[in-house]
C-alpha cells in the first residue's frame, strides 16, 4: 500500500469512499507480494496493482462493489482455465485479496499513518480478514512503544495484546503477512486470521568511497528502495552534486561514520574504495555489525591482501566469512553501471534465495520465498 498511499490519502482527505484491495497471502508463483494494493475511487479512478494485470479487472469490479456495499470481502484468485477470458493467474500462482471500504469514518487513523510513513516512523495496521468476530476490524500499532495502539480487533483485550506483541516483532523485521489466533488471542488457535501490514522505514544502503562506481550503486540502490548514504573522507569528492540520487552525502572517515550510525539486519554496506587505509578500518567495524550484506570491491589480489590485513587486526575467520568480495555476481560487468547491476543482482539473489543461473536453464518455480528478513 505504500506505493499508493499519497493518492488514497488525498481521496480520504476529500471525504471520498473507495475500495481498497490488498494482497494478504500468496502461494507458488504469485506475481505480487503481500501488501501490494489497488484502490478504486467512486468516479472509477484506479491506482496500484495486485497482480501485474492478471486479475486486475475482476479486483476492480469487486472493489467498486465493496465501496458501494460497505462490506469487506476476502477473495481467492487461482489459476485461470483454458478460456482466454477466464479470470485467474496464468503464472500458476494463487493469491488472497482482502477488499475493504475506506473513508474517514471507517479508517479514521489513515491520515496519521500516512504522516508517520512520510516521517519514516514505523507503524503497522492489523486487520481481521477471516474468522469469528468482526471481519474488517482494525488495530493500528505504532512503532513508538510508549504510544498506545488504536482500535480493537473485536474479540477482547487478550487478542489485542497478543497481536500487539507479535506485530512489534514483525515491525522490527519489516515483515508483512498473516498471523492466526484463537478467538480470544490463543496463539495455538487457527480460527481467526489477522493480516499485518507493516510500514517500516526503507532499509539502508551505506556506500563507502565517492567514486564513479558509487554513483551508479547509489542510483540502483534508490531504484531498489533503499535509503542511500554515500560516505567518503575527501570533501572534494563527497559532494551532493556528484551523488544526486543519494539521500545523504557524508564527509567523514568511513570507519568513524559507520561506528556511530544505526545498522540492522536489513542494512547493506558496500565498500568501493579498494584502498587499504579506508577499506580495512571500515570493514573491521562493518563485519562486527548485524548488517545483512557487506560487500567490498577489488580484484582477487586486492581481496587476498585485504583478508590478510583484516586478520592482522584480529578479525576471525567466522567474521571474514561474511564478506562478499569481490562484490556482486559474475555477470562480466565492466562499467560502473554494469557493476552496480551485478551488485543489485547479488542483493536480490540473497534476499530471495535464487540460484543466479539463467531461468531457461532451471526448472520448477520461478519465485522463491524470502531467504532473509
Amino acid at each position: 500500500m505504500r506505493d499508493i498511499l499519497d493518492t488514497i490519502t488525498k481521496w480520504w482527505d476529500e471525504g471520498e469512499t473507495f475500495g481498497l484491495a490488498t494482497v494478504v497471502r500468496t502461494f507458488r508463483s504469485a506475481p505480487r507480494d503481500p501488501g501490494a494494493a489497488l484502490a478504486v475511487e467512486s468516479d472509477g479512478e484506479v491506482v496500484g496493482s495486485v497482480s501485474g494485470g492478471c486479475v486486475e479487472g475482476a479486483v476492480y469490479e469487486l472493489s467498486t462493489e465493496v465501496a458501494a456495499s460497505g462490506q469487506p470481502v476476502l477473495q481467492t484468485y487461482g489459476v485461470s482455465d483454458d478460456d482466454a477470458f477466464a479470470v485467474g493467474l496464468t503464472c500458476g500462482g494463487i493469491l488472497d485479496v482482502f477488499v475493504e471500504p475506506i473513508n474517514r469514518e471507517t479508517f479514521p487513523e489513515l491520515g496519521e499513518i500516512a504522516a508517520a510513513v512520510e516521517r519514516g516512523e514505523p507503524v503497522a495496521v492489523a486487520t481481521v480478514i477471516s474468522g469469528p468476530g468482526r471481519v474488517g476490524a482494525r488495530r493500528v500499532i505504532w512503532g513508538d512503544v510508549e504510544r498506545a495502539s488504536d482500535g480493537s480487533l473485536g474479540s477482547g483485550e487478550r487478542l489485542d495484546a497478543a497481536v500487539d506483541d507479535d506485530v512489534r516483532g514483525m515491525l522490527a523485521q519489516g515483515l508483512t503477512g498473516v498471523r492466526r489466533y484463537g478467538e480470544h488471542g490463543e496463539r495455538r488457535g487457527d480460527e481467526l486470521a489477522v493480516f499485518v501490514n507493516s510500514f517500516t522505514p526503507p532499509p539502508r544502503m551505506l556506500v563507502f568511497g565517492a567514486i564513479d562506481f558509487a554513483a551508479a550503486v547509489a542510483r540502483v540502490g534508490k531504484f531498489l528502495g533503499y535509503h542511500v548514504t554515500v560516505c567518503d573522507a575527501r570533501p572534494i569528492f563527497a559532494t551532493k552534486s556528484r551523488f544526486r540520487e543519494a539521500d545523504e552525502v557524508v564527509v567523514d572517515w568511513p570507519h568513524r561514520f559507520l561506528a556511530g550510525t544505526e545498522v540492522d539486519a536489513r542494512t547493506v554496506i558496500c565498500v568501493l574504495t579498494h584502498d587499504p587505509k579506508f577499506d580495512v578500518p571500515v570493514l573491521e567495524v562493518a563485519l562486527r555489525t548485524p548488517a545483512g550484506y557487506i560487500g567490498a570491491m577489488g580484484s582477487r589480489r586486492t581481496h587476498e591482501d585485504r583478508l590478510e590485513r583484516l586478520r592482522a587486526v584480529g578479525m576471525t575467520e567466522a567474521e571474514l566469512a561474511r564478506l562478499r568480495s569481490p562484490i556482486g555476481l559474475d555477470l562480466g560487468a565492466r562499467t560502473p553501471e554494469e557493476t552496480a547491476v551485478s551488485i543489485a543482482a547479488e542483493l536480490i539473489q540473497l534476499r530471495w534465495g535464487g540460484t543466479g543461473h539463467a531461468l531457461t536453464d532451471t526448472e520448477g518455480r520461478i519465485h522463491h520465498e524470502s531467504a532473509h528478513a
